[in-house]
């Protein structure tokens, strides 16, 4: 759903994806090949955000902020399932994991990733690729060359999905039995686990 609120309507390119179950209020702009997935809440009611290009908000997410503050997600940032992002700045190609919360006037650099359940504190510098991890955030490493392809990778896959989602989603009654030649879904994407073992 896309609400104007105050008279702000949110703004989104024609090649983004917002799910009709995410609620996209008031003073936003999204950018290119975006995809806000389901239940996703990004609610520019008391300041602005700006989603830019072939970022993805995930299923869940909250993007919000203290009056008068802008929310900005660099190109290509990826917001994962659950995750707050509260009047923050991510730079660019960060990934945040699952369910981390990202606090006001935090600045994320770029290529950094921040692991799932992070809690990283209000006016907090993380500097460019870094990993961070805990709650509260503590920086455990640098991110390596090879971690960047990884994240570059599994983002590339989110930028194709908008298309998808126009092109293929649709309503539809299920099926009440799994059909014999129902196909099997290619992998193509490992875990990092799997990718630094291999």
């Amino acid at each position: 759903m896309i609400y104007e609120f105050n008279g702000y309507i949110p703004v989104v390119h024609e090649s983004a994806f917002v799910h009709p179950q995410a609620t996209v209020t008031g003073n936003v702009i999204i950018g290119r090949k975006v995809y806000v997935g389901p239940g996703a809440a990004v609610r520019g009611d008391w300041g602005q955000i700006i989603i830019e290009d072939n970022c993805n908000v995930q299923e869940n997410c909250t993007i919000h902020m203290f009056p008068g503050t802008t929310v900005l997600l660099k190109e290509m940032a990826h917001i994962g399932h659950g995750a707050i992002i509260h009047g923050a700045t991510i730079g660019r190609n960060v990934m945040v994991g699952m369910n981390a919360v990202v606090m006001d006037r935090v600045e994320i650099g770029d290529e950094c990733i921040v692991g799932a359940l992070c809690f990283v504190r209000a006016d907090e510098k993380i500097p460019p690729r870094s990993v961070v991890v805990g709650n509260p955030h503590k920086i455990v490493k640098e991110v390596s060359d090879e971690m960047v392809n990884w994240k570059t990778e599994g983002t590339q896959i989110y930028m194709q999905l908008p298309a998808d989602c126009h092109a293929t989603l649709k309503p539809c009654e299920p099926l009440r039995e799994v059909p014999a030649d129902r196909k099997v879904q290619e992998a193509g994407y490992q875990t990092w686990n799997e990718r630094k073992s291999g």
